[in-house]
């Protein structure tokens, strides 16, 4: 997990989660939208991917409420799609997932670029 150790990369994590709280759900936890749920709108399937990421069963569909929870299945979805840690990739893989496309994604990036860069 050295991508989220280090203080400059960690603050970006940070700085972009608050970004993308901001547009997903100006920070309501309780949240929902279909079948997305909680501050940063994570959906049963994330749930499952990042369980079988850490090889063990270690999050459940109520931990999308809790907040550090929810930043946790971002950091380790962030570290087994974008290794390098990009920021513009991980705004696009959060929204179109691992086969996003550029152009289904370019909306939601520029809103999220847009509070992350002020």
């Amino acid at each position: 997990m050295a991508l989220f150790c280090g203080t400059s990369q960690a603050r970006n994590w940070n700085k972009l989660i608050k970004a993308i709280i901001q547009i997903e759900t100006k920070g309501d936890e309780k949240a929902t939208n279909g079948r997305c749920a909680g501050i940063i709108q994570i959906t049963p399937i994330m749930v499952h991917e990042c369980n079988l990421f850490q090889n063990k069963i270690h999050f459940s569909l109520k931990d999308r409420f809790n907040r550090q929870a929810s930043v946790k299945m971002f950091k380790i979805f962030q570290e087994k799609y974008n290794p390098e840690g990009n920021i513009e990739k991980a705004v696009r893989l959060w929204n179109g997932g691992p086969k996003y496309s550029l152009r289904a994604t370019n909306k939601y990036t520029r809103k999220v670029l847009g509070i992350y860069y002020k």
